[in-house]
Parts: structure tokens; sequence; C-alpha cells
């Protein structure tokens, strides 16, 4: 719920030190807190209980099919872009049961739910193309008539702590899809994080519930003007863009042209694009019954549009080939989003081309297609 605009919204900056304080008051409020941690050479979201959790001092080096963690003996603990995680592990499961069956003792089959009881979670860290992700998770999981029970539970406990990002990796460009880098209001509360501490922004009833409890100072005009000087250097520093715009018809236009074949020749169909891209949503179902027969399990898990499964139907497969799953992929996420959600599947997190083993760049590709196409 968003913070009520004829009341006053609370801001301060809150040191440093104090930092547990806003851990302390989530803990008070029933939340589980998860943040930023630096585990497997990586940033990743594990659970936090003080401050000193956090990945102080570490920056990341991205480039199409690298990442690299160091440390830099900065007192910041958000000094980086984004890890391979997003919030739709926390969301939309990996994998999860959805059904269990089982015969009683007269033989017939009795089904029974495994709906989720999750308990309250507050994500800190959380960067604004992960709450455009987010938002588009949403706008499918949540759809008025076909809500998944088991995504709605997860997201009604959900406490988001946005920080602006300052230190964009060379691979994001969420400027050029209007996502980034800085937060709206789709969260609870936004941090600013200078060396000295955070400047804190209430964006939700709950958030300034929470505010309400830090031990907040004024935010001094040096304070703002250093704020302001590093969203402004944020905002140029990304080199990398996707085209604007709707780009169905272009890309559908190029639906025959011969750089599909060439990504193709390039690309593993491993997946990691879209196991890491926060707004993928694809899935598959599976039975997995016991050894006696007794009962079986149906989990949901997650698939990608580039195995060979999830074009079979009925003895044929749809798509048999790289070049037609890397251009359904693309088409679909940059195109037919357009027409299913009212706008593009990309945030511009660049974590596809991060983690894309063979560093294949989705703004190259589609630059590439867009002028030999002709637009």
């Amino acid at each position: 719920m968003a913070v009520n605009a004829t009341s006053p919204v609370r801001r301060g900056f809150l040191p440093r030190e104090a930092f547990d304080t806003l851990l302390r008051a989530l803990d008070g409020a029933g939340y589980d807190c998860i943040g930023p941690r630096v585990d497997a050479d990586a940033i990743l979201y594990r659970e936090v209980s003080a401050g000193a959790d956090l990945p102080q001092g570490m920056e990341e080096t991205q480039a199409p099919g690298q990442y690299r963690l160091r440390e830099t003996g900065t007192p910041r603990c958000f000094a980086w872009a984004c890890g391979p995680q997003a919030l739709k592990p926390h969301l939309f499961a990996p994998r999860e049961p959805l059904w269990r069956s089982e015969r009683d003792s007269e033989g017939r089959l009795q089904f029974r739910s495994t709906a989720p009881e999750p308990r309250p979670l507050a994500v800190i860290g959380v960067r604004a193309c992960d709450l455009a992700a987010l938002a588009l998770q949403d706008q499918h999981f949540l759809r008025a008539g076909s809500t998944d029970p088991y995504y709605a539970r997860r997201r009604e406990g959900l406490f988001l702590v946005a920080v602006n990002c300052t230190h964009p990796a060379a691979t994001c460009f969420c400027v050029s899809t209007g996502d980034g880098p800085q937060a709206g209001d789709d969260c609870d509360l936004v941090l600013d994080e200078l060396d000295d501490g955070y400047a804190v922004r209430a964006a939700s009833s709950k958030g300034e519930t929470i505010a309400q409890q830090l031990p907040l100072q004024a935010v001094t005009e040096a304070q703002q003007a250093q704020i302001d000087r590093e969203r402004e250097a944020a905002s140029t520093a990304q080199s990398r863009a996707m085209p604007a715009g709707n780009l169905r018809e272009h890309l559908f236009n190029a639906w025959e042209h011969p750089r599909w074949a060439q990504v193709a020749e390039r690309c593993l169909s491993c997946g990691n694009c879209t196991s890491v891209c926060p707004t993928c949503f694809c899935h598959q179902q599976v039975d997995v019954p016991t050894l006696d027969g007794s009962s079986a399990t149906h989990y949901r898990e997650w698939d990608s549009c580039f195995t060979q499964n999830h074009s079979y139907i009925h003895g044929i497969t749809l798509r048999p080939d790289t070049r037609s799953r890397y251009r359904q992929w693309l088409t679909h996420k940059l195109g037919s989003w357009h027409d299913q959600y009212g706008r593009s599947g990309c945030v511009g997190c660049g974590r596809c081309l991060t983690w894309c083993p063979v560093g294949i760049d989705i703004t190259e590709e589609v630059s590439a297609l867009l002028k030999e196409a002709g637009t």
C-alpha cells in the first residue's frame, strides 16, 4: 500500500552504525530477513541478521560471460549492480510440490493440497530493475480469475527494501528500458547509500511503520547533493542500450533473418539466460511416484524455452533446433509480451549477458537484427 499523498513521507538519514535497527524493526514486525551476502564467489540473497553480514567493501566486474568480485575497502555494502538472483526464486519457486495423491484403504485416489504457508519475508537491497520485473511477474501470477495461490501467498507477506543503484555494471541497460537505476514507489522503503550511512524514504504505509522505529537524522544539503550526483552518474554510466519502443513488428518482420542461424552457432541452449532472467516464468509439471506406487507428488519446476521438451506436443517438437528456440525467446520477450502485458519482458538488468557461458549479448543481437533488417 502506497503512503497517502496527503500524509508526510518519513525521510531521514540512518547512520551506518545504526543499520541493525532496521533489521531489528523488521524482525520485530515478524519478517524473516534476507539480503545480499557473498556466497560461492557471487552476491546472493541469503539470511541476514546484522549489517556485518552484508558485502561491505565488495564490488563486481561484469561483462558478457564474466562475473568477478573484488574487495575495494569501501565502507559501502551496496556498491555493485546485481547478482545472479532476482526476486523470482523467492516468489516463483524453482521447484515445489503442487499436490500429492495417494490411495486410501479402499483403493480410491485421494488428492492433498501442498499449498505453502510462508513466513513474511523482508528483502534488503532490491534494485529498480527487479522491482520492474516483480511488477511483470505480478501481472502474470496474480491475474484476476487465474491467480496462482502459491505465488500469491509469498507475495502477500513480502516487504521490500530497495537500494538505488550507484554502481551499474557494464552489462546493465535499465536506463534504455525505463526501469532504472532509481527505484520508484513499488516497494516499502528506498535507501540511498553514502559512505557513512543511508538516506531512507518510506514508500508505503508498511515502510512508514518501520521507518518510525529508526533513529533517523535530517538529511543534510551536502548529503543530498552527493546523492543527486551519484544518481546522475549512475544514469549516464550505462553504455549498452535496448532499442526503444515496441519491437514486435520489427522482429517478426525479421523472422527468416540469417542472424538467427548465426547466433544459434554460438548459443549452447543451456537455458542460463532464462534461469537468471527475473521475468521468465516458463515451467513444466512432473509427477514423481513413490517406489511402491502407493502415492505420487506433482511438482512444478522451472523450464526453459531453450529445451526440446518445452515445444514437444503430441509427437512433434515445434522448435527442433537452437535457431528456432532463440528466436522464440527473443520475439516473445521483446515482441509479443507487448500483446500480453503491455510492455517488453526485458527490464535491462543484463543478467542474461553475464551468465551466458558464451557471452551472447541480447542488445547486440537485437541491434544487428534491426540494423540488417533496415529498421
